[in-house]
């Protein structure tokens, strides 16, 4: 019997598929930030983007295209960002069908990092680094062909692989790391999740209802997710069976927060990662679990397959190579420095002091820009309460009518909603910015002035201007405190209670 046939530790299907998943992700990244980058750091936006650049010229000393590296250090005008997204979707949706996977998913690449740089404090979230870091990684196991083909006829490699496979490991470990190491008493004394699905970024309307189980029981659940992110990656060390039951829990974890929650595609990208965890032989036997669903795309993802099974061949062997591969020359020297990176990456997080070679930790730093191995570990401090801003503007400074977000928790009776994959990035923002004094956010007064001035591509990222007229001549925001309603105040509606701390900022005006 051929070797592919069982499937075992082979990887051609699993690469077809995580490659496909892969620039999924990238379709569903710019396809979110396109309606909204404009507004975000175009010419008339909240950062613009010309003003970044034109920081970084004045710095002597200072290679441009190296600290800042960026398609709009070449066009930078807000056409230029919308066409860098849809370029990059573009890019996206032809290598989701397959074709030149190398090719599209290195412009992907390219395009995504240059809209991270330009995007600033609005793309400098976990994900959008995950997802550089995937997608180079993603650009290396790629074959080099043109043509689009369900299956590639070549030898993935397996050092490619190996390091994906330790991307997520890096993942999930860093996440429980940080929580440990942080010393916060609620990760330690497991009542993290007491607070966590009233104060997390975006709500869903399913928080509410996890937020209202029992104490015992999300405590449980804390727990659990402790074993997950600091136990379960372990197993990736161990025969396949193990990492494969491994990449479940992993799945299971993600599928859990993606369902109370909103973190754009966070969520999907790392479930896309727990596939390299797999092999053919899972992927086959998959297909007899949900057939139902899956057999339309496995047979014809098996097609060349089979035709070869019923001639009697071997339907894929190192002697029957159709794809080039990149050449281990260049494989294997680049991926052992990004291991290496890596490796220092996650003994930093751990607080490990190792001796490591100063040569090795300047070019990791050096390589920072471009985000080839970073650092992960969301929630390392668990807030326990939730500031929220609500932005209000004026014509006379004595009437004050409130804007309205998309997405941001404010008016108490709107039930949360589920917003992802999608990515509301001012939003998103806007609570961390409610988390420090207005003077230390690195948008909001950018954001105030811009309201003053009524541009209506920031406008354009709000559910609702009060001043559909004329801009307003005051703007001032306020502070309050919100939690999650009890059960018996669910009858009239509310779905938070609120109370007001005072001024976040104090009103301000063109003079």
């Amino acid at each position: 019997m051929a070797v592919y046939r069982q499937g075992e530790g082979q990887c051609y299907l699993v690469r077809a598929l995580f490659l496909r998943l892969l620039a999924l992700v990238y379709a569903i990244a710019f396809a979110s930030l396109w309606g909204q980058v404009e507004g975000l750091v175009g010419s008339d936006g909240i950062l613009p983007v010309a003003d970044l650049l034109q920081g970084i010229r004045q710095q002597s000393g200072v290679s441009p295209w190296w600290a800042l590296p960026t398609l709009c250090w070449i066009w930078a005008s807000d056409t230029a960002l919308q066409v860098y997204c849809a370029a990059g979707l573009l890019c996206a949706l032809l290598g989701v069908v397959g074709a030149a996977p190398a090719l599209v998913l290195a412009l992907a690449w390219g395009l995504y990092l240059s809209l991270v740089v330009a995007g600033q404090a609005f793309l400098s979230f976990q994900w959008d680094f995950l997802l550089l870091e995937a997608g180079f990684l993603g650009v290396l196991w790629a074959p080099l062909t043109l043509r689009p083909r369900w299956v590639w006829r070549g030898e993935p490699s397996r050092w490619v692989l190996y390091l994906l496979r330790f991307l997520l490991f890096r993942l999930m470990l860093a996440s429980g790391l940080v929580k440990l190491l942080s010393g916060d008493p609620t990760w330690r004394q497991l009542t993290a999740l007491n607070y966590h699905f009233a104060t997390q970024p975006l709500p869903a309307w399913t928080s509410w209802y996890a937020h209202q189980l029992p104490e015992w029981v999300l405590m449980a659940s804390t727990l659990a997710m402790f074993l997950i992110e600091i136990a379960v990656p372990f197993l990736l060390f161990l025969p396949r069976v193990w990492r494969a039951r491994g990449a479940v829990f992993l799945v299971l974890l993600q599928v859990g927060i993606g369902l109370t929650g909103n973190y754009g595609f966070f969520n999907v990208l790392s479930v896309v990662l727990c596939v390299v965890w797999f092999d053919d032989a899972h992927g086959m036997r998959l297909r007899s679990y949900a057939l139902v669903v899956y057999s339309a795309i496995k047979n014809r993802l098996r097609q060349p397959f089979l035709a070869a099974e019923q001639a009697g061949e071997e339907p894929i062997s190192k002697g029957q190579i159709g794809a080039k591969e990149w050449p281990r020359f260049i494989v294997w020297p680049v991926g052992a420095v990004l291991l290496l990176f890596a490796l220092l990456q996650l003994t930093r997080t751990a607080r490990l002091d190792l001796p490591w070679p100063d040569v090795l930790i300047q070019m990791h730093a050096s390589s920072r820009p471009f985000a080839l191995a970073n650092y992960y570990g969301l929630f390392a401090v668990m807030t326990t309460e939730r500031p929220e801003i609500i932005v209000e503007g004026s014509a006379d400074g004595e009437l004050w009518q409130a804007y309205r977000f998309r997405h941001k928790v404010g008016n108490v009776q709107r039930a949360p909603a589920f917003v992802q994959p999608h990515m509301p990035r001012l939003d998103w923002q806007m609570w961390f910015a409610a988390l420090r004094p207005w003077r230390q956010s690195s948008f909001f007064s950018s954001f105030a002035l811009r309201l003053l001035h009524g541009s209506p591509s920031v406008l354009a990222l709000l559910a609702h201007n009060p001043f559909p007229d004329e801009p307003p001549r005051y703007v001032r925001a306020r502070l309050y405190d919100y939690h999650f309603s009890a059960w018996n105040e669910r009858g009239d509606g509310r779905w938070w209670t609120r109370s007001e701390k005072g001024l976040y900022c104090p009103p301000l005006s063109l003079k």
